[in-house]
């Protein structure tokens, strides 16, 4: 599980967040404290993945700011935006028990007054937002990239908090900041886990109990690659990925891809600082994580 820093604000935990629904009241209440704000965006139906990333945002002196709002620009046809688990109560319940001082409750008004035919757009460079994910999802980065810009825009935070889960998204929001001059930092924290390795998502629910048993194996297989990464040659890394492909297969995954790629540009892995990524499908659900090829993998 991540590590998490002790928390500054304790007399704000364990009381509702105050609900922010309009910008007006959003700006007011940033403006209301010279205390940085901390921003942890989120589509809702919170796990115990966003509530660690709640607590490493509680740093600094900082007020943590919560939003969630499940963007229809990041889904494609066919995906599953309509139908996307939504829970708000369960998720400013569980706040409550978080440094989380505000939540921001926008509308699709409030992130695209234009409408989304009007809309100014947003794309994310082909070298990392058209490989991986995004040659399976098509436009999916383009999405997140344009929320997340209009986010910040709003919130104006000082620092962005997210995991490295979405280990892809993280690095193109990171070009975004650069490339937009946005002075704003982005905390990494690193992916929760169920205790036998399943990384939480909140797809996870659309797991039947076979599914469950099933859906570890998608970590095993990329932990297990990572482990041959360490050996190989990087001329071999293309059968290591066939090789994990069809072993997924067997186990009952449709997998999309498994793929050793550089930590720094995703660009072709060459036995220097690589991650191994992976997504699956598994009925309903389709898993994606990843794993870093690091010295405690390589003992």
């Amino acid at each position: 599980m991540a590590a998490t820093r002790p928390r500054v604000n304790a007399t704000v935990a364990d009381r509702p967040p105050r609900v922010l629904e309009r910008l007006e009241a959003l700006r007011a209440w940033t403006d209301a404290s010279m205390r940085p704000v901390h921003f942890v965006p989120t589509m809702g139906n919170l796990h115990r993945g966003h509530l660690a990333l709640v607590e490493q945002a509680a740093h600094d002196g900082a007020r943590v700011l919560v939003s969630i709002f499940v963007n229809p620009t990041q889904f494609g046809p066919g995906e599953d935006y309509t139908h996307y688990p939504r829970s708000l109560a369960d998720d400013l319940a569980a706040l409550a028990a978080t440094p989380c001082e505000a939540v921001w409750l926008p509308d699709e008004t409030a992130m695209y007054p234009s409408g989304q035919d009007l809309r100014f757009r947003v794309a994310a460079p082909a070298a990392l937002g058209s490989v991986l994910c995004g040659a399976h999802r098509p436009g999916h980065f383009d999405g997140v990239c344009e929320v997340v810009l209009r986010l910040l825009w709003q919130v104006r935070p000082a620092r962005l908090v997210m995991g490295e889960k979405d280990y892809q998204q993280l690095l193109i929001l990171r070009r975004m900041l650069i490339d937009f001059s946005i002075p704003v930092e982005i905390d990494a924290a690193a992916t929760v886990r169920e205790p036998d390795g399943l990384a939480l998502s909140s797809r996870n629910r659309y797991l039947d109990a076979a599914q469950r048993q099933v859906a570890p194996g998608l970590h095993a297989e990329l932990v297990r690659v990572a482990e041959a990464v360490c050996a190989a040659d990087p001329g071999t890394f293309p059968a290591l990925e066939r090789s994990a492909l069809e072993r997924l297969a067997m186990k009952g995954f449709e997998p999309d891809y498994v793929s050793i790629r550089s930590a720094e540009d995703l660009g072709p892995g060459n036995a220097v600082n690589d991650r191994v990524f992976g997504a699956a499908r598994l009925g309903r659900s389709r898993l994606i994580d990843n794993v870093a090829v690091t010295r405690q993998i390589c003992r």
